[in-house]
């Protein structure tokens, strides 16, 4: 699937493990995006609806989300934007390919809930963490990519609630 073709400055929302809860200063960070990534543990299908609102959204299934309106969210997902090809899974030890092999920039995954960016063999691993339910002391946070032809910068937001 190709979101962006010519080398024009693409913003993505990168969500993860919402877990029925979409707080609004995650809604706020969210707004201006061009297009949005959740990587998995929705909780329920309101909460694609509401990321719908803000940007053409793309998101795969994660371990929690078992019930039936979640059956047809696949594991996996793949975008370009730009000169940049991006991946999706919930689970990191799930991903059963060679991302830097496959050309793949970007890896985006959740389930721990741990904010993490990492730079390994020329692929950027990017977890947003959680704006969800608290767990332990992680902060709450997601993340944005800003791509730009083969230029990726990506942040973490820690959000204040």
């Amino acid at each position: 699937m190709s979101a962006a073709s010519d080398h024009s400055i693409v913003r993505i929302g990168v969500i993860a493990d919402t877990h029925n809860l979409l707080r609004p200063a995650a809604l706020s960070a969210l707004q201006g995006s061009d297009h949005i990534i959740h990587a998995g543990d929705i909780g329920k299908p309101e909460i694609l609806e509401r990321l719908r609102e803000i940007a053409p959204l793309t998101v795969v299934r994660g371990n929690n989300d078992t019930d039936d309106w979640a059956q047809a969210i696949p594991e996996t997902a793949e975008l370009r934007f730009g000169d940049v090809h991006v991946y999706l899974i919930h689970i990191l030890k799930d991903l059963m390919i060679d991302p830097a092999a496959e050309g793949i920039r970007v890896v985006i995954c959740g389930h721990s809930h741990k904010p993490k960016l990492e730079e390994r063999g020329g692929v950027l691993y990017f977890n947003p963490g959680s704006p969800g339910p608290r767990r332990f002391k992680l902060p709450l946070s997601l993340g944005r990519l800003t791509i730009q032809g083969s230029e990726i910068n990506a942040e973490l937001i820690t959000l204040d609630v």
